[in-house]
């Protein structure tokens, strides 16, 4: 069928009105041309990133945030990045989920939905954006592309990877199901696509004993980390069985370090993640996910604290809670520390690492993460 004169003429007039339209930089997804986005995702040049007294004024209010954990010498490098950072969300649509292990100028001054492996699952289902940049490790990437399957998904460094998504395979799950033939599989978040897709459902440590109880039945696997999995089993008549995961941060801690602690001051409170060795958590007064610790130092504020978990979050949760003195026990994430500004400007400028996930298992894996969100709703 042949274009008449009237649809040329239709043509040519919205194609003058497109020219005309001012490119403001502002992005709006819903009516943005397959042209604009392209034009948005192009590389751009770096900025400027000098430290000028015009931008030491305009930073003061954010400055004023995080002085307590960012220290004043250090500043004058991070201001110009960060102004970057949030400036180059606008014009790539995008925006950064950051886990509570990144250091504290990523968490609070260019994260825009911050949490932990739940929370940020959850809010990657409802992002409106185009481009998600994930600042946490590689499996969460993977999450948010398996929830977003037209979103662009990028990850500042691709090594930023996870001991306990690399304790288990896929091959390793369906030789467990050969081994305990209609067992549920309950395989933690911190897995990669492959093994999610061949798991029933996904738990964090904040829904995993509501999801092994979900089943209604006398077994369960819990997967693949093996501490985690211990902790919720003295929580449940159900037999929980386990594989040998381990988190490289939380397995350093020890009972004997908690209590010396105790010695140095008797009134400390000690609070510990569930992926800690069972006599850790043994030794601590509360012991909860990322959010329910957080949530437990916001309610209680106790004087000292003691956070048994990743460094940052400790620095993370200070700035909001100033009346509350951490103690730091430091062990760092190697994996979550590869995450930088100046990788999260690079990403953005560059669009750089995109995250996909094989179609042939994308499916059953998002399965398994939606069912975990849906049990929560």
């Amino acid at each position: 069928m042949g274009v008449g004169v009237f649809d040329l003429y239709n043509m040519l007039t919205m194609s003058i009105k497109e020219a005309e339209m001012p490119d403001t930089g502002e992005i709006n997804s819903a009516v943005a041309t397959p042209a604009t986005k392209a034009r948005r995702f192009e590389p751009s040049e770096m900025p400027d990133l000098e430290y000028t007294p015009g931008l030491a004024k305009e930073m003061a209010p954010l400055y004023e945030k995080v002085k307590h954990v960012v220290p004043s010498i250090e500043w004058p490098f991070f201001a110009p990045k960060i102004k970057a950072i949030n400036e180059l969300k606008k014009t790539r649509n995008a925006v950064i989920l950051a886990h509570n292990y990144q250091t504290p100028e990523i968490f609070h001054c260019v994260g825009d939905i911050v949490g932990d492996s739940l929370q940020l699952a959850k809010e990657a289902a409802r992002v409106d954006a185009d481009v998600i940049v994930q600042c946490g490790v590689h499996f969460m990437a993977e999450t948010s592309k398996l929830l977003n399957p037209d979103k662009t998904i990028l990850i500042p460094d691709v090594k930023a990877g996870c001991s306990l998504a690399e304790s288990i395979t896929g091959a390793d799950i369906r030789l467990l199901r050969q081994q305990y033939p209609g067992v549920p599989v309950v395989t933690y978040v911190n897995t990669s696509a492959e093994v999610k897709a061949e798991s029933d459902i996904c738990c964090t440590s904040s829904n995993a004993l509501k999801v092994i109880e979900s089943f209604g039945v006398d077994r369960v696997m819990c997967l693949p980390d093996e501490f985690l999995a211990q902790n919720i089993a003295k929580q449940t008549k159900v037999k929980v069985i386990t594989w040998k995961g381990h988190c490289e941060v939380h397995e350093r801690f020890t009972p004997e370090e908690l209590r010396a602690y105790r010695r140095d001051d008797p009134n400390i409170v000690i609070i510990a993640h569930p992926e800690c060795p069972p006599d850790v958590v043994a030794e601590a007064d509360f012991s909860g996910s990322t959010s329910g610790m957080i949530n437990w130092v916001k309610t209680n504020q106790p004087k000292r604290v003691v956070m048994v978990t990743e460094c940052s979050m400790s620095d993370n949760v200070a700035v909001e809670n100033p009346n509350v003195e951490f103690v730091r026990p430091c062990n760092l994430c190697p994996h979550m520390k590869r995450i930088t500004l100046d990788n999260i400007l690079e990403s953005l400028l560059y669009m750089k690492e995109e995250v996909t996930v094989d179609p042939l298992i994308a499916g059953r894996a998002r399965l398994a993460v939606e069912r975990m969100i849906n049990l929560g709703n």
